[in-house]
């Protein structure tokens, strides 16, 4: 496994050693010693969650306050996706900065998204799926959604002249600066 910090340290990039032969391939999605020894972290994941996306859908930008506030390691289990993390948290030298990656079933990356971070992703190929391990179970009255397209943020979405497929969830999100946000990290 190889972890990599990105442009805001707290999101790291994971890659796992994949063995492949003529058969196919074999990886470890997760092996909570080796994440442990890499990242010094100890989540507890509780719940997994599982997407399927057509092209161009939009996901989020999601995130759960606290006390129901989740880390998240996410993977795009089937085509490849632009996933990103916005950081929420007021007191950040990094707020309302984002990053975002390519992650696929060819590349097999992650991305450790912990709490005070919202997630999104748009996804790239035909379809997509994504799956997501978190700390803390789904919990309505705690979510938060940001607008996607914000202009305090200016994600530069990968869009190639494509709308963005969005749930009626996601089309209510807040602006940044009119949403709940992290106080305390």
């Amino acid at each position: 496994m190889n972890v990599e910090a990105l442009f805001l340290p707290e999101i790291l990039l994971v890659e796992p050693k994949v063995f492949e032969d003529s058969r196919g391939f074999f990886f470890e999605s997760y092996n909570q010693l080796q994440f442990e020894k890499e990242t010094s972290l100890s989540p507890v994941f509780i719940q997994e969650n599982h997407s399927h996306s057509k092209r161009s859908v939009l996901r989020g930008l999601h995130y759960q306050l606290p006390p129901k506030a989740q880390d998240k390691l996410v993977r795009a289990v089937q085509g490849k996706v632009f996933d990103i993390a916005v950081d929420v948290r007021k007191k950040s030298p990094t707020f309302g900065k984002w990053v975002g990656e390519i992650l696929s079933d060819k590349n097999k990356k992650q991305l450790w998204i912990p709490q005070g971070f919202a997630h999104g992703f748009f996804v790239l190929s035909e379809t997509a799926e994504v799956a997501y391990k978190t700390t803390a179970f789904y919990n309505p009255k705690y979510e938060c959604c940001i607008n996607w397209n914000d202009s305090d943020l200016n994600i530069d979405w990968p869009l190639n002249g494509n709308n963005p497929i969005l749930s009626d969830k996601d089309k209510q999100g807040l602006s940044l600066l009119n949403a709940d946000l992290f106080n305390n990290l």
